[in-house]
């Protein structure tokens, strides 16, 4: 009789190793809860919202116009050729999707403290969850900054359909800062009254409401040590046609970027075994 009986499946529950790898086995085999977890800061974030996803648009459009009468009006800030708000709005649409991913990264292990002490998954679907749900909001905001371009008739060049090298550099530079410092908040929550802090130094060391072409000699390669300095740059290259970023600083920003990532994951993986205990 009992060779009759199929054998029961034995399922090991390990914890991740000291190094633990970079998680992307992981990361796959969990796509699911990804989704879903995506999907569910989609809906708490505009569910009660009175305008919606309208706010993808009307953030950037504000900043713009506040930017654009300080900045461009009364400090006469260059830019390059380009109409003021147009300039602005062009750096203002990947700034805002790295700072807003950031930000919300940092404090998504927090926030989400219930459920990693009741059942486990890979922790590092809920900072890449934060990450991808604002992809939504650069999407939209990158269709009006076209729309901008059209209005303001400088035109769409063939570069455009390089926007999403930019993009996945920026994704990577989210991430990056993300995933390490949700990570560090959980044992140091310094972490989460600095970021704000750091968010607005960062702001004003990107050429956000300034042409990076200001930066010249070899200081340039010193400056493209913030990836976001070629992130803005290529955008702008890409859409309305100013300068674009070099290729030595463009590569110092790829591997500064690509690195933090890989250290932030490393780090992350090494760590996450505590989080239970420590959040």
């Amino acid at each position: 009789m009992n060779a009759f009986i199929p054998e029961t499946p034995v399922i090991r529950l390990r914890p991740p190793g000291r190094w633990g790898g970079l998680g992307v086995a992981e990361i796959v085999r969990a796509r699911e809860l990804l989704y879903f977890l995506t999907r569910r800061e989609l809906l708490v974030r505009y569910k009660q919202s009175l305008l919606g996803v309208a706010w993808a648009v009307l953030q950037p459009v504000a900043l713009t116009f506040i930017f654009a009468l300080f900045f461009g009006r009364l400090a006469k800030v260059p830019s390059e050729g380009v109409p003021y708000p147009l300039f602005a709005l062009a750096g203002l649409v990947p700034w805002m999707f790295v700072s807003q991913a950031t930000a919300q990264a940092a404090q998504s292990l927090i926030g989400d403290a219930n459920l990693l002490s009741k059942v486990y998954f890979p922790r590092l679907v809920i900072p890449v969850a934060k990450v991808l749900a604002l992809l939504i909001d650069f999407i939209i905001a990158a269709g009006v900054l076209i729309a901008f371009t059209l209005l303001y008739g400088v035109g769409i060049r063939a570069q455009v359909l390089l926007l999403p090298v930019f993009l996945a550099l920026g994704l990577v530079t989210a991430l990056g800062a993300g995933v390490l410092l949700s990570a560090l908040n959980v044992k140091y929550r310094d972490v989460t009254v600095g970021v704000p802090l750091a968010m607005q130094i960062w702001l004003f060391a990107t050429p956000v409401v300034y042409p990076g072409s200001l930066i010249t000699g070899g200081w340039q390669y010193v400056y493209a040590l913030n990836p976001m300095v070629s992130i803005i740059d290529g955008v702008r290259w890409a859409v309305v046609g100013t300068g674009g970023p070099g290729g030595g600083p463009l590569a110092i920003s790829v591997a500064v970027a690509v690195g933090m990532a890989l250290a932030a994951i490393v780090y992350f993986k090494r760590t996450e075994r505590f989080f239970a205990d420590l959040i």
